[in-house]
């Protein structure tokens, strides 16, 4: 069994926490207001895009976010695993940066497709056992989830919870029908697994409502009615 991790509490608050990440999220470019089509079909006033995240700096940064809000949480886990394709740099930069804190613990991530020479299969990196953390981050529809809690029981080790950077608080759909749990909620009450993420849509408009001197309180109304329409309950 790999060494426990055992996170306690952290000096930043979480709501103060989830406010700089938005802040930082906006300053890298990564979360934009305007209209976006997302993986459903709707029309939303801002989109994330965890790809942007892409120099060392603000990787190293955002591996910082999801440590501090871990240690915020009190969750306990064995190990990191990574989906693919952007859970495998999170998991990897998170675990890294746990380690640069004291606590280094294995870390596994998957391939789409399963490699016939080598070692073969479809997992990479430390063997899957006992509590595992998946680091992702958002969940739209959960079916990367899903699929990575597969892998996770079909190896013998137990999925134990996600850790995401924005949960968007809004229906999931299933077979292209809206239903009204998101698929956060699905991951907690349906399948027992706890989700912590570093923001969320909450989080965004309580930003977005102190930013009249910036610009960006002209947002706010198109994010309330995104919400309106598409909200999870």
């Amino acid at each position: 069994m790999a060494s426990e991790v055992v996170v306690g509490q952290d000096k930043t608050g979480e709501g103060e926490l989830a406010q700089q990440f938005v802040q930082f999220a906006l300053d890298s470019g990564v979360l934009r207001f305007g209209q976006f089509k997302t993986k459903a079909g709707r029309m939303s006033p801002y989109f994330f895009n965890a790809g942007l995240f892409d120099d060392g700096a603000k990787m190293a940064r955002l591996a910082e976010f999801y440590a501090d809000r871990l240690i915020a949480s009190g969750l306990e886990f064995d190990m990191i695993f990574g989906p693919a394709y952007k859970g495998i740099p999170l998991g990897a930069t998170v675990a890294t940066e746990l380690a640069r804190r004291g606590r280094n613990i294995p870390f596994a991530y998957n391939r789409k497709e399963a490699k016939d020479h080598g070692e073969g299969g479809t997992l990479v990196g430390a063997p899957l056992k006992g509590r595992v953390l998946i680091v992702d981050d958002v969940m739209s529809a959960g079916t990367a989830v899903r699929e990575s809690i597969a892998a996770i029981r079909a190896a013998g080790a137990t999925p134990h919870a996600v850790a995401i950077a924005l949960d968007r608080q809004e229906k999931a759909t299933e077979n292209g029908v809206d239903v009204d749990h998101s698929a956060v909620q699905y991951v907690r009450n349906q399948l027992g697994m706890q989700v912590v993420s570093i923001a969320s849509l909450g989080d965004l408009l309580q930003y977005l409502s102190t930013q009249a001197d910036n610009g960006l309180d002209e947002h706010k109304q198109a994010v309330l009615a995104y919400r309106a329409r598409y909200g999870a309950a």
